[in-house]
């Protein structure tokens, strides 16, 4: 019978430790992490807010940006693997699933066949890039509506003048305009995804090869470069990763929400004048890098740092990799026995190292890519709206 060591711990241990083997295990949650990491990005934000139209425009944002990422890819994937595979057999439609890159190296009768259908059921991701770049135009709409405001001035408290009534009508017609816009990208892409699946099993060179570029851009355009064939199938790649059998959103389809929905980002902030624009081109490319590579790479380079200095020696491997908290118990058992000594006061020393290497990255991520940079952004902003308006004296 499996003893639950990290009860045994002390306070304040015991929390953290709890907190860590809660994020751990919630990893494949949609319903967790979407609270989770809602509350982290949300909390620093609203703590900032400088009215009730900035409050409410930031809460729509962060809920919707995280139902887009946690929701999204599971349900968008499942109905379009549904609908996209019904020609395949029973065994060839599992194969959906499987790396691309190996389905390509395959290069027999079986892979050709359903690398179509997975570019077809990869071309349906394009929908949460998408529905990305309208939620900041429909950001404006909401606060028009509710608020009867389309000046970023006002919204931000920078000051409390007459809202321009041309201007807002330039700010509705902008956003009906590109959210009309986004809506046609993605009937296109839903009509190529219909080919590809109905005659890219066929043979056809074309269809076979934009199958490849779609799902494996660095194999097909980079055979010879291999840093650049992997750097471009991670970040450039729109095709699902796999996790138990299920489709869930790869770090090409992140990047394709960061790049695609920038460009909401900042033509919905254009839309509303020079400050608003500015705010996003200061704080949107650190966000967005944070993103795409930022965290990982803070993760990676904190783990050498304490793998260099010698510490947490029995939490992480060679190739920086940590055990989770159920391997910890199997660890310290080993460990008691070895030593002589008894397995809780083990646990204790490996929950510790545990909590560190998991806890340090969150609260960087809190602290600075959360509240540091949004009360940066606004600062920078107020700094910047007084000194335009002192030179107007």
């Amino acid at each position: 019978m499996s003893i639950n060591l990290i009860n045994t711990l002390s306070q304040p241990l015991k929390s953290a430790a709890k907190f860590v083997n809660h994020n751990e295990q919630a990893s494949g949650l949609s319903t967790s992490r979407f609270i989770q990491d809602t509350s982290t990005c949300l909390l620093p934000k609203a703590t900032f807010a400088r009215s009730k139209a900035d409050l409410a425009e930031n809460a729509f944002l962060e809920l919707s940006e995280s139902g887009l990422v946690y929701f999204a890819p599971m349900l968008v994937g499942k109905a379009a693997k549904d609908i996209f595979t019904h020609s395949l057999s029973k065994d060839t439609r599992k194969l959906v699933t499987e790396s691309a890159t190996k389905l390509m190296e395959q290069n027999n009768a079986i892979s050709k066949k359903v690398l179509p259908v997975k570019a077809a059921i990869a071309l349906s991701a394009l929908l949460i890039p998408l529905t990305e770049f309208t939620l900041n135009y429909i950001k404006n709409l909401m606060t028009l509506k509710v608020f009867q405001k389309g000046d970023f001035n006002n919204i931000a408290n920078l000051e409390n003048k007459q809202e321009d009534k041309q201007a807002q009508i330039k700010v509705k017609k902008s956003a009906t305009k590109n959210i009309k816009s986004a809506a046609g990208i993605f009937g296109l892409s839903t009509i190529l995804a219909a080919v590809l699946s109905s005659r890219g099993a066929a043979k056809s060179k074309t269809l076979q090869n934009i199958s490849e570029a779609i799902l494996a851009p660095g194999t097909k355009f980079f055979k010879n470069n291999e840093k650049a064939k992997n750097f471009f199938n991670k970040y450039c790649s729109i095709d699902y990763a796999s996790e138990n059998g299920k489709l869930v959103l790869s770090k090409g389809q992140l990047t394709s929400c960061v790049v695609i929905g920038g460009a909401g980002y900042f033509g919905a902030a254009k839309d509303r004048g020079k400050q608003n624009f500015l705010e996003t081109l200061f704080r949107y490319p650190v966000v967005g890098f944070y993103v795409i590579t930022g965290s990982e790479l803070f993760e990676k380079g904190f783990k050498k740092l304490l793998q260099n200095a010698g510490k947490c020696k029995e939490t992480i491997g060679q190739n920086l990799e940590t055990p989770s908290f159920k391997e910890l118990e199997t660890i310290a058992q080993n460990m008691a026995k070895k030593n002589s000594t008894a397995v809780e006061k083990e646990f204790a020393r490996l929950a510790k190292q545990k909590v560190l290497i998991s806890g340090v990255p969150y609260i960087f991520s809190i602290g600075v890519m959360g509240f540091f940079v949004s009360g940066i952004s606004n600062l920078f902003t107020k700094y910047r709206f007084t000194k335009e308006q002192s030179k107007k004296i």
